[in-house]
């Protein structure tokens, strides 16, 4: 039978108990994490947010609260009162309570707890399918615990920054208008209006932007958003991200200011770190040719170079034809790497980057003996051979890699594995941070599915002034005023500043082959209050939950996020989602189609 409070009141929490509190008497309660009966003498160690403490049960003391501990188990959430003492010579150094415990001279169990389906420990190795069913309890851990308490620590700091710099917190609505230009639409049923639908937003973009219109000046919102959308290790199909929009703001460098000195007051706060004064700006085009990325991790070398030029003719048809199909051959250097990697290895590598489209890679293995063992020298004249070797800079120990396809894959393949071979063969410095902002990202990009220009970040992103002309003539060329905060090789955040002017967003949405039913259909709301004044204005959203990863040093994203989704976005503990009853179904007039 538990017990009830009975008016006790916890005093402190378990881990803040140390060496100056010896003689005082306190009360703490938590979880009973483990429990050691050794005849007269009884330990348990109890746990709550704050840490862990020891607390003895002495039967010479006080035989009754002896005897009642005795059937306590793990697990067990119980109320312990007594006085903080010395464990003289047993001290463990490896808690932060170690050198006190408590002596116990009342006890209250206030919620019994049955076998938990695994030991609850910090090193336990337990497959995350099982941990995410029972996530409430995996949650008891130190290490998710830390990583939720600088989540929340990471938002105060946000929210204090963004205040002291004059933005208004203004929640914007969940069930909005499906505007489909992107990302797939989570879809609300109505009840009241049968056969129409709400979405969740994809991010609040165009309330935000009605939010400058309507003269609020600065906004921001530690704002809730869905995608459905194909997972990956760094997303979830719903996420908090951190909004901002800014009035009266012409030029990427002012809002790029305050998102900056965000950043710095987020690393000071949380990790103690004062951030350079300026962080680097790279344009788009620079980081796709030497980092194969448009958020390039930095702290490390293997750069792309590009050998179309030397091999344009060579006699190896894969080069010469992706070359004079319009692509590329670029390869990358992995210094050193040549004698650490088996050919197996080496074969891994070539099957990595197929899965980001590549048809193979091509090597060359520079022997410590002088030898050259390569798929594809055999191919290449002498000269073209030596010109290979030269700008890639490649020396005994070496090892080069080749992929010659449409730059994108070349991009995707040399980008993605400069980053595999980087972290499989410790290249860099892991606790190091890097961070850059990538500037002069194309306005637009050709769907050769759809057969049309898309928006590379979205449609209501301006033009660079000087590229407006190259808008009627060659609008692939025209560069946007966007801007990505890149940490670490992620995109931390993003932004850009707006078309405010009606005229200009109207050429943008027929650029984007949007008639003008369906600019009406989708955007009328919108566009509508650009004809009674809009300020000029530009914002950006850092993503809370890669943010806090960073931060955490975790590559994870569900070990910051307290009960996250799984691959294929479904909930392992509620078991989400789930079917519904059939009178719901009634209510909202929906009928499934479902073939097997």
């Amino acid at each position: 039978m538990v017990d009830f409070l009975n008016g006790a009141k916890r005093t402190c929490k378990c881990g803040e108990l140390r060496a100056s509190d010896i003689g005082k008497t306190v009360t703490v309660m938590g979880f009973v994490a483990k429990y050691r009966n050794l005849g007269n003498l009884l330990f348990i160690d109890l746990r709550d947010i704050a840490g862990v403490v020891q607390i003895a049960f002495d039967d010479q003391v006080d035989k009754a609260v002896f005897d009642k501990a005795d059937t306590v188990r793990n697990e067990y959430v119980i109320a312990v009162t007594g006085v903080v003492r010395s464990r003289g010579s047993n001290i463990n150094k490896n808690m932060p309570t170690g050198e006190i415990e408590i002596l116990a001279s009342d006890l209250k169990i206030l919620s019994e707890a049955e076998v938990t389906p695994f030991v609850i420990t910090e090193d336990m190795k337990v497959g995350e399918q099982l941990r995410l069913k029972y996530r409430y309890l995996d949650l008891r851990r130190s290490y998710l615990q830390q990583k939720l308490i600088m989540r929340d620590k990471i938002t105060r700091v946000v929210r204090n920054y963004l205040a002291d710099n004059g933005f208004l917190e203004i929640e914007t609505p969940f069930l909005g208008k499906s505007t489909p230009e992107g990302a797939r639409d989570y879809l609300v049923p109505s009840r009241v209006h049968n056969g129409e639908f709400y979405a969740l937003p994809q991010s609040p973009q165009l309330y935000k932007q009605l939010l400058m219109i309507a003269g609020m000046d600065r906004y921001y919102q530690v704002a809730r958003c869905f995608r459905d959308e194909d997972l990956r290790a760094n997303r979830q199909p719903e996420f908090s991200q951190i909004d901002m929009e800014m009035s009266y703001v012409e030029d990427n460098e002012q809002v790029m200011e305050i998102a900056e000195g965000l950043i710095k007051k987020v690393f000071k706060e949380c990790l103690g770190m004062e951030l350079e004064e300026k962080f680097r700006r790279i344009p788009y085009s620079e980081a796709m040719n030497k980092w194969g990325s448009d958020k390039p991790d930095t702290r490390f070398d293997l750069q792309l170079h590009d050998l179309s030029a030397i091999l344009k003719d060579c006699a190896f048809s894969v080069f010469a034809g992706a070359i004079s199909g319009g692509g590329s051959v670029r390869a990358i250097n992995g210094k050193g790497l040549c004698d650490k990697m088996t050919r197996k290895e080496v074969d891994a590598c070539g099957e990595f980057v197929k899965s980001y489209g590549a048809k193979g890679l091509a090597y060359a293995m520079f022997r410590e003996d002088g030898s050259v063992t390569s798929s594809v020298f055999k191919f290449l004249s002498e000269d073209e051979k030596q010109a290979v070797i030269k700008e890639m800079n490649a020396e005994k120990g070496d090892i080069v890699f080749f992929v010659a396809d449409k730059n994108k894959v070349v991009y995707d393949s040399l980008g993605a594995l400069r980053c595999y071979l980087a972290d499989k063969y410790n290249l860099y410095d892991k606790s190091k941070f890097d961070f850059l902002w990538v500037v002069d990202f194309p306005l637009l990009e050709y769907d050769e599915e759809e057969k049309r220009y898309v928006a590379v970040h979205h449609p209501f992103t301006s033009a660079i002034v000087e590229d407006i002309p190259l808008l009627d003539t060659d609008p692939l060329k025209v560069r946007s005023n966007a801007y990505d905060m890149v940490i670490n090789g992620q995109e931390a955040g993003g932004g850009s500043i707006r078309i405010h002017d009606w005229h200009m967003q109207e050429k943008i949405f027929g650029l984007l082959g949007f008639s003008q039913k369906d600019i009406e259909e989708r955007f009328g709301f919108f566009v509508d209050a650009f004809k009674y004044g809009a300020p000029p204005h530009g914002g950006l959203a850092f993503g809370l939950d890669r943010l806090t990863m960073l931060v955490t040093g975790t590559d994870n994203i569900k070990d910051v996020i307290a009960f996250p989704k799984v691959q294929n976005a479904s909930c392992l503990m509620t078991g989400a989602p789930a079917e519904v009853e059939d009178k719901q179904l009634k209510e909202l007039a929906i009928k499934f189609d479902i073939k097997e």
